[in-house]
């Protein structure tokens, strides 16, 4: 158990750096894209800018005669405005929110940048925001409307545009400064342009990186799975054929062990003499040698089965007839050892069955019954046929099996952790073989239990 929480421990350990590798891997590869569509776009769009220089209104046509139309009509108001200076804040307002519309709702530039940018290969949808940075009305008195705080410093007209965004965001790109002067206002903006779906177009970009790193993290977890569970897989057979041998070896000691004994018995002198005692120990030898001949045979057979497939020697015969035989076989055998109640509803069916295996495979579920009973053993055997299958149930009072062993009772050399290896002796092969016979009819065995609630084992072979 150690052993295995150390195996798991140090793989997940190994999981988690090569996760936190490819995040890393991930991130900069991330960054790195996101740099270079911002300069990309950044060069584009300056480049864009840089073509209409030699027009005076840049795509701003309709703007300034928009604008001028506007403060025509507002600087005849200017001396009224000023003399009220309670409402003189809430006019700059609503008159900067006039320019700032106009400029957004009516400029061509943006049209103009997402024609460059399709001509040049180029994603072409983005939002722009322009931010006014100083409005002056001007009239026979000037009004002066708005002032950013950066405007004192701002390059007079005619200079590079900024390359950088004054708030830093890198989600947004300043296109050009530009400035307006008219007949009635002087305005100065910059403009900026922002890719609202910037997420996808780097994941776009990144796609191929990502799904290498993700399948690669895939690839190696899977991978560490199947290897943790054939490892773990190696262990339970290994300890199911350590299991194993020492049953085996329990098993036919106990045979061995009596030969011998039974053997230095027959040497002893006032046994020679004694024709009943030299007749039961002889009996008691012939009995043991039996038994010892059936471990070596099963032992055989089931490494038979191994390498060919199972052989059967089908009959067709009444199911209701043998099954009658076989349950009375084993009460006259164990000696009345248990409680049998037969209900059966076969309809007279006759079912293609090797007789000596199929016996085997039932002898085999109500010896289990009988051994692995802490009480009085009582056991319940139903039969039908039904949808052109024959159905057996075998159920008892036993023990039970846990959840846990009913997963892997029938493979073989496998025993329930809850059976005591020197009170319930056995191979851990009854139940293979019993699975083994049942497929190799067609059809199969089933198990539903619970500890100490006994079990049911359900046999359905077609006919």
């Amino acid at each position: 158990m150690k052993k295995r929480n150390t195996i798991l421990l140090l793989g997940i350990i190994s999981i988690i750096i090569l996760i936190t590798a490819q995040v890393i891997i991930i991130r900069g590869v991330w960054q790195q894209k996101d740099e270079m569509l911002w300069l990309r776009y950044k060069t584009l769009s300056q480049e864009a800018a840089g073509s209409l220089r030699g027009q005076r209104t840049m795509g701003f046509d309709t703007v300034r005669y928009l604008l001028n139309w506007y403060s025509d009509s507002v600087v005849k108001e200017i001396p009224r405005i000023k003399k009220d200076i309670q409402k003189l804040p809430a006019v700059r307002n609503e008159i900067l929110k006039s320019f700032s519309k106009v400029l957004n709702d009516e400029q061509d530039f943006s049209a103009y940048l997402s024609t460059y940018f399709e001509n040049q290969g180029f994603e072409k949808d983005f939002n722009h925001r322009i931010e006014i940075t100083n409005l002056e009305l001007i009239g026979e008195d000037t009004l002066n409307i708005y002032q950013s705080e950066f405007s004192r410093n701002r390059r007079p007209p005619g200079r590079e545009p900024m390359t950088t965004s004054l708030k830093g965001i890198k989600s947004s790109i300043m296109v050009n400064w530009f400035r307006l002067d008219d007949n009635y206002y002087s305005l100065s903006f910059e403009y900026y342009i922002d890719f609202s779906d910037k997420r996808r177009m780097i994941l776009k970009e990144t796609a191929a990186s990502l799904g290498m790193s993700l399948f690669s993290i895939v690839v190696v977890v899977v991978i560490f799975l199947i290897t943790y569970r054939n490892l773990m897989e190696e262990k339970r057979l290994s300890n199911l054929k350590t299991d194993f041998i020492n049953n085996m070896t329990h098993e036919l000691k106990t045979p061995l062990s009596t030969i011998t004994v039974a053997g230095k018995t027959l040497e002893m002198e006032q046994i020679r003499t004694n024709q009943e005692k030299i007749l039961e120990t002889a009996k008691l030898i012939g009995k043991q040698s039996i038994h010892l001949n059936q471990l070596i045979n099963m032992i055989l057979e089931i490494s038979m089965w191994e390498r060919t497939q199972f052989q059967l020697d089908k009959k067709s015969i009444g199911i209701d007839e043998i099954m009658n035989d076989i349950v009375d076989s084993f009460r006259s055998g164990c000696g009345n050892c248990a409680a049998l109640t037969e209900k059966y509803n076969f309809n007279g069916a006759k079912v293609d069955l090797d007789l000596v295996y199929f016996t085997t495979m039932i002898n085999n579920l109500l010896s289990n019954a009988v051994k692995y009973s802490d009480k009085e053993p009582a056991i319940n055997i139903e039969g039908l046929a039904e949808n052109n299958n024959i159905c057996i149930k075998i159920a008892d009072n036993g023990i039970g099996i846990s959840k846990t062993d009913q997963k892997h009772i029938f493979d073989k050399f496998y025993r329930a952790s809850s059976g005591n290896i020197h009170k319930y002796k056995g191979l851990g092969l009854g139940l293979y073989y019993v699975k083994r016979i049942a497929e190799a009819h067609g059809g199969d065995v089933t198990v539903s239990s619970k500890p100490g609630k006994g079990s049911i084992f359900t046999i359905t072979i077609p006919y």
